[in-house]
């Protein structure tokens, strides 16, 4: 097959990029809804709080959703999965920008949303199974690369766009984006082999292992810590830092550009070291969110900062996925899922927090502490992990090296009986 050769060659099957194409458009549709809030308020007749809970609706439904979705449709042949959650994907925007009311387009979030974690679980399992082993790790980080360049040019240009276009103008383009690429991985897209027979029982099955649980905390814990800090990053840098409203955009840009740095960073030497990447980057991840709170008065300092959480804390990401994915052995697509769950449960976590922390006497700086806290935390179940695999190793050497048992009927010496 030439995506094996490929594969041995040093380069990621194709199948990789297109999955990587889709994680962008969704996340895309995640985020962008931020930056729109005031206009789909404004359009359809209620507060910008309340407006918000879009935001709020997507994320639960990614939570709840995605391990739903993957035992719903876990004996449909993976790419027919892929191609029924963009078609989805792609009307629940059309329903949304069609609609004058808050309750359908509520509606329509979650169903996206729903069509989002299908298509993440399902994707994780596909990259890792075509890039082998050895290029796992690597593989989910390329994928997980398209939701953080979501972050740098996706939002970005979603949110300008729905200047001049109306907060309906990126939901069409979103919607003809995701029907195009499901025709195209209907098409293209190679026709799957005969696989191991599943069974919901063997999935569920499989999340009895401790390990797949640290590997979960750890997700839970970093995202949390990052995006508790990132949620409310605007007053910090202009409130504190003195940074014009103007130029924040720009911040942002620059953490979505730390992000995808970290992703890759990840993705490349976490096939390799797992534990000694993540341990440090958890640690860094702590230390520049630490370092944020009496230093974030430098608009300089600020910056880089912002750039180094976001490089470190998304160097964790596709490390903890792949260990995730390959913990769960041949039932990998409802803790693919719960991966993505993780990660949507320490944004939602993370970011309520971060808000209590806000009124508090902490003020402004209340976030990063919050965001310290979580980031170091992550370490407990990185150590843990680590312990495991040093005790599963120690085993298997003393299992190797054992003596070999000495038969009943060898010619041994006897002990004498008096």
């Amino acid at each position: 097959m030439a995506s094996a050769a490929s594969t041995r060659e040093g380069k990621l099957p194709f199948v990789v990029w297109v999955l990587a194409a889709g994680t962008f458009l969704m996340g895309t549709t995640e985020f962008v809804i931020a930056g729109l809030l005031p206009q789909i308020a404004d359009d359809l007749g209620t507060s910008v709080s309340h407006a918000g809970l879009l935001i709020t609706a997507f994320a639960i439904g990614m939570i709840v959703g995605g391990p739903t979705m993957a035992l719903a449709t876990l004996r449909l042949p993976r790419r027919l999965t892929l191609v029924a959650a963009l078609t989805v994907f792609a009307l629940g925007h059309l329903i949304a920008a069609l609609s004058s009311s808050f309750t359908v387009v509520m509606a329509a979030r979650v169903v996206t949303a729903l069509a989002t974690g299908a298509f993440w679980a399902v994707g994780f399992v596909i990259v890792t199974a075509a890039a082998g082993p050895a290029r796992a790790t690597r593989a989910v980080g390329v994928m997980m690369g398209g939701l953080t360049l979501a972050n740098v040019v996706g939002v970005p240009i979603g949110s300008f766009v729905g200047q001049y276009t109306g907060w309906r103008g990126p939901f069409w383009a979103l919607a003809l984006l995701a029907g195009l690429a499901a025709v195209y991985v209907g098409r293209f897209l190679p026709a799957p082999q005969q696989r191991a027979e599943v069974s919901v029982r063997a999935e569920v099955r499989a999340l009895r292992q401790g390990r797949l649980w640290l590997a979960l905390a750890a997700a839970v814990l970093i995202m949390g810590g990052v995006l508790a800090t990132y949620t409310y990053i605007t007053p910090l840098l202009t409130d504190r830092a003195g940074i014009p409203s103007g130029a924040v955009p720009l911040v942002l840009i620059v953490f979505g550009l730390g992000a995808l740095g970290g992703t890759a960073i990840g993705g490349r030497l976490g096939d390799r070291r797992p534990t000694a990447t993540t341990i440090t980057a958890a640690t860094v991840t702590a230390l520049a969110l630490l370092a944020l709170i009496p230093l974030s008065t430098s608009p300089v300092n600020a910056v880089v900062l912002v750039f180094v959480m976001a490089l470190a804390g998304f160097t964790v990401n596709p490390v903890v996925t792949a260990l995730a994915v390959r913990f769960a052995g041949d039932a990998p697509t409802l803790t693919s899922a719960l991966t993505t769950s993780a990660y949507n449960t320490g944004i939602a976590a993370g970011s309520a927090l971060a808000g209590t922390a806000l009124n508090t006497s902490l003020g402004l700086t209340g976030p990063a502490l919050v965001g310290a806290v979580s980031a170091a935390l992550t370490l407990l179940p990185l150590i843990a992990l680590a312990l495991t695999g040093t005790r599963r190793r120690a085993r298997i050497v003393a299992q190797r090296t054992a003596p070999t048992p000495v038969p009943d009927n060898a010619s041994a010496p006897v002990p004498s009986r008096h």
